[in-house]
């Protein structure tokens, strides 16, 4: 057990960081959702410039609040534990990066197609209970704050566009399409109450009007976009390698020579490139990559048909990670030792994990979003995904945080989160379960290095596009734009195209998200190596399982901190 999974008595640090996290807890109902907290059930988060203000306030106040906590117990002779130095190290960065996009006005008026406000208040009727009368009451009280919060959010971005931040046009037509997808009669909200079966009729008729309030508010949003936010849409869809730079700070929670990484991106494509060649002529001998690959989509043995099929398959590998990696490469937690794996119809295509509330009650989740339509999967390109988002991937990574509470305050164990320590750990656990021999079979090996093929391009397009770098001769060089960047990708990544599309638009709409999975991997990468390095040193075995645990136990915080603390 490392210094960090012991029990500890919480010190003035933590105080500080808990008061945080309520008053961040108070002003967030889609937070109380997430962690399963109490609150008033009626509201849903303030999407208007008020909101980000108030945010920025309380990130300013909790800094302040930090150096006189640190202050005081030097004046009395105590010095920070290692606990404490990790808490003070992560706040600091993470809120001071968002105090910083606020000053630069890049935490209001964000619109792309996959993480933004015009998802986000969609998306909370996936994790709101719907166990109970009491819960489908609340419910609709939600529904009926739609109007609210997306009011507060076109205010947003009315002052980014009046700021001279408009969003991208890509973004705003793609904006306007998922608005009106959200509004439509028999869609998103109106599935959800008709799973209210067991409910008073009252309150089922309520349901369903206040259904219909929240779609009407995504038709008011969409005739918005069109009206308002369209006409004033740049053209570019790139930000610019200022704004990026600052992105990229705050998925990655460290700053990295952007040039340097591009490069890195286009090394790596050509590495897994070499392997890729080499594993399909394991398979088929005299056969291309892509030869290869859609022969598998093709093979019946590959194939899962129908999204209950799809949700059975992913349990079962997901279980079956767990118990094999238990006790081996791992310690997992016996309420980290369950996963629920859940399907969505008519999604967006994303693949994605949510937490499990602090008690466990609501499981951690792993979520694949279906666009409309697909029905067939390939397992050798999905076995990877599975890790990454289950055990070792997020599943354990996050589950893991939350079991610590003796050790670690509320912030760290499940409201800190940066996206290339996350991500970047998922990433690392696709390759690890390579290296301990759970991708053997050369097809679904041929997946995971597709998966690197994926995260690799998305740095060279997401850096190159947002900065305006070189393209490379292959797209026929020049500055970087949305044409280069879809040859690019349909050149090396083996995707269905509307998946690929969405991929597309998501890189240029979200700047610096993307290429966190495969930079986090490598930073990950580079601190263990020193953690060997390190033990080598002192004449010690280097312990893999000690140094998963030891980092793990941290939680989800910036890269910077990550390895300061490793150190």
């Amino acid at each position: 057990m490392t210094t960090e999974t012991q029990h500890r008595t919480p010190s003035a640090i933590d105080a500080v960081a808990e008061q945080h996290t309520e008053r961040l807890i108070e002003m967030s109902p889609a937070l109380r959702v997430e962690l399963g907290r109490p609150g008033d059930e009626t509201v849903l988060d303030d999407y208007s410039p008020a909101g980000a203000a108030a945010r920025d306030a309380l990130n300013a106040r909790t800094l302040a609040a930090l150096d006189e906590a640190e202050a005081a117990m030097a004046a009395d002779g105590t010095a920070p534990d290692a606990v404490d130095a990790v808490t003070l190290d992560a706040m600091r960065e993470r809120l001071g990066v968002e105090r910083d996009l606020h000053a630069a006005g890049l935490d209001i008026g964000q619109l792309n197609v996959i993480a933004s406000p015009l998802q986000e208040v969609r998306e909370l009727f996936d994790l709101v209970p719907t166990e109970t009368t009491a819960d489908w009451e609340h419910s609709a009280a939600k529904l009926r704050a739609v109007d609210t919060a997306l009011a507060g959010y076109r205010e947003s971005l009315l002052a980014a566009r009046d700021a001279g931040r408009a969003p991208a046009r890509r973004q705003v037509e793609r904006g306007i399409e998922q608005a009106r997808e959200a509004a439509k009669a028999g869609g998103h909200f109106d599935r959800f109450v008709a799973k209210a079966t067991a409910v008073p009729e009252a309150l089922a008729a309520e349901l369903a009007e206040s259904a219909k309030t929240a779609r009407t508010a995504y038709v008011e949003l969409a005739e918005f976009l069109a009206e308002e936010i369209a006409p004033h849409a740049r053209e570019e869809d790139a930000c610019g390698r200022e704004d990026y730079r600052l992105l990229s700070r705050a998925f990655l929670g460290t700053e990295v020579d952007l040039d340097e990484t591009y490069a890195w991106g286009l090394a790596e494509l050509e590495r897994i490139d070499a392997e890729q060649r080499r594993i399909a002529e394991r398979i088929a001998p005299g056969t291309d990559v892509l030869a290869v690959m859609h022969d598998l989509d093709a093979d019946p043995a590959q194939q899962l048909h129908g999204l209950d099929a799809l949700r059975s398959w992913m349990q079962e590998k997901a279980d079956a990670a767990i118990t094999a990696l238990g006790g081996s490469a791992f310690d997992i937690p016996e309420p980290v030792r369950t996963i629920e794996c859940m399907v969505l119809a008519d999604g967006t295509g994303g693949i994605y994990y949510t937490p499990p509330t602090d008690d466990f009650s609501r499981p951690g989740r792993m979520w694949w979003s279906v666009p409309a339509g697909v029905e067939t999967f390939s397992t050798w390109q999905e076995l990877t995904t599975v890790y990454h988002e289950g055990v070792p991937g997020h599943h354990l990574q996050i589950g893991q945080a939350v079991v610590v509470k003796d050790t670690l305050n509320t912030w760290r164990r499940q409201i800190c989160w940066v996206s290339g320590h996350g991500e970047g750990w998922a990433f690392y656990a696709e390759k690890l379960m390579a290296e301990l021999g759970f991708l053997d079979d050369p097809a679904d090996r041929l997946g995971m290095l597709d998966s690197q093929r994926v995260r690799a391009a998305r740095v060279c397009v997401d850096i190159g596009v947002h900065c305006g770098l070189e393209a490379p001769e292959s797209v026929g060089g020049g500055i970087w734009d949305a044409d280069k960047a879809w040859e690019f990708l349909t050149a090396n990544v083996a995707m269905d195209r509307s998946f690929l599309a969405f991929e597309l638009d998501r890189y240029l709409g979200w700047p610096g998200q993307a290429p966190s999975y495969a930079i986090g991997r490598r930073l990950w990468e580079q601190a263990r190596e020193e953690a060997r390095a390190a033990a080598e040193a002192d004449g010690r075995a280097f312990d893999l399982k000690a140094f998963h645990s030891r980092a793990l136990d941290l939680g989800s915080v910036g890269l910077d901190t990550l390895r300061r603390a490793l150190a």
